[in-house]
């Protein structure tokens, strides 16, 4: 078995590769990868990290009556971050290398504010992702005054520990998710041209 080194590695590659768009933005006259198949890649080393974070620690620490995951874990340090902050602390570690690739998880039903979508563009996408899981949504957005590529994945329930802690929690506005549930959508965004 391969030994996985982590996203941080993945993203300088890809965005490597599409040095081409990363120059003027034109995806389809240029040679590299576009940004749609970048933005598929980063989603699937993203989406793997937290669903083996998810499945192979937390859901295992809790039913082993472990180390549980808690909002509050910089505080507590008996607990682990929950999936959700594991991923929002990741997405910031990348930041620090420079690269200007962001992403996060919003929803329609966030249980923290930070996490609802940032515009009706987003929030049109979180429906139609919601509707058609099996195929993400993208865009041209301008953040900063630079334009971005942008695509948003649905975002599953993969256990029974993301099940419990959304439709427990005092702040859910939804509280009957079922396993394999859209909760939300996973968004990727690419700089299009060097900052």
């Amino acid at each position: 078995m391969r030994e996985t080194r982590g996203t941080l590695p993945l993203i300088a590659m890809c965005l490597m590769l599409m040095s081409g768009v990363a120059k003027t933005g034109q995806a389809a006259d240029l040679p590299g990868i576009p940004p749609e198949v970048v933005a598929d890649y980063l989603h699937a080393v993203i989406e793997a990290d937290r669903t083996f974070y998810t499945i192979h620690v937390v859901e295992r620490m809790q039913k082993q009556g472990g180390t549980p995951a808690s909002e509050t874990w910089r505080k507590d340090k008996a607990t682990l971050p929950l999936p959700a902050q594991f991923l929002r602390e990741a997405s910031e570690l990348a930041t620090l290398t420079g690269t200007s690739v962001r992403y996060r998880l919003i929803s329609l039903w966030p249980i923290n504010p930070q996490n609802a979508p940032a515009n009706d563009s987003e929030r049109t996408s979180l429906e139609v992702v919601r509707l058609h899981p099996e195929r993400s949504v993208s865009s041209t957005v301008t953040i900063d005054s630079q334009p971005y590529f942008q695509a948003i994945y649905a975002d599953h329930a993969v256990t029974q520990a993301c099940i419990a802690c959304h439709n427990a929690h005092p702040q859910s506005p939804k509280r009957d998710f079922k396993i394999n549930d859209v909760m939300g959508g996973m968004v990727i965004e690419i700089p299009l041209r060097k900052q």
